[in-house]
């Protein structure tokens, strides 16, 4: 579970994300969409405990990600939309690495599940040197899913993925809600959110315009008319703004 309690990051006198509350339940897959500069990946990141918040608490999984930050991480999984590799580790080596630092014992036979699921069993003993864009994004959410964590924040993951990638991950987040875990997708496939999320939080100048199920905040945007795209839900909550 994710609670957020006026969450607030400053640099100096500028304010990126500004009095933010919301709650993310288990089971429960919550698209973070805002136009570019909303305060998305700031927020992300400070719930992820990349960086530190201005004010406000949040907590992961029952621990606050400020005061108990290594119990909170050890529940979640931040998915960048750049995947950050190390050059002279193999695939194999890669979720080795993982497995160590978060105490995951015999990962063997889960890293091979998940090199099967993501479609890059083949590639197990590359470097990263030799893999595409989208292969890359493959190992690093196999990575980030070694420890079978109950939160995940994916932001912006399907950079570099094939239509069938695309796909195939979004049956691979959809499996993950429905087996309990609490998961936040910031994307601009907006028709892509549409699909897999349960629930939609628009933030705009970094304040939250609207947020609840994807058909409480279609009716509140929907002016009376019925199968409003979100595309359109986004368009008139934010004033026209592009994504």
């Amino acid at each position: 579970m994710i609670e957020v309690t006026g969450l607030a990051k400053r640099y100096g006198t500028f304010t990126a994300v500004k009095d933010l509350s919301f709650a993310v339940r288990p089971g429960e897959v919550l698209g973070l969409v805002g136009p570019n500069g909303a305060g998305k990946t700031t927020t992300l990141r400070c719930l992820a405990g990349i960086i530190p918040a201005s004010a406000g608490t949040a907590r992961i999984a029952g621990h606050d990600i400020a005061t108990d930050p290594v119990a909170a991480k050890r529940t979640l999984a931040f998915f960048p939309d750049e995947p950050r590799l190390f050059d002279y580790l193999t695939v194999r080596q890669h979720l080795a690495f993982v497995a160590r630092i978060y105490g995951v014992t015999h990962h063997e036979a889960l890293a091979q599940s998940l090199l099967e699921e993501l479609e890059i069993a083949d590639k197990a003993d590359e470097l990263p040197g030799a893999l595409s864009r989208g292969m890359k994004q493959k190992l690093a959410i196999a990575c980030g899913l070694l420890h079978s964590p109950s939160v995940m924040f994916f932001d912006e993951p399907l950079t570099g993925l094939d239509p069938l990638g695309i796909r195939r991950m979004k049956d691979s987040i959809l499996a993950r809600a429905r087996a309990g875990a609490t998961i936040v997708l910031s994307s601009h496939l907006l028709h892509l959110l549409e699909e897999v999320c349960s629930h939609v939080l628009i933030l705009k100048k970094g304040e939250k315009i609207a947020d609840g199920t994807l058909a409480d905040v279609s009716a509140r945007f929907a002016n009376g008319e019925a199968n409003v795209s979100l595309e359109e839900i986004f368009i008139r909550a934010t004033g026209g703004t592009e994504s």
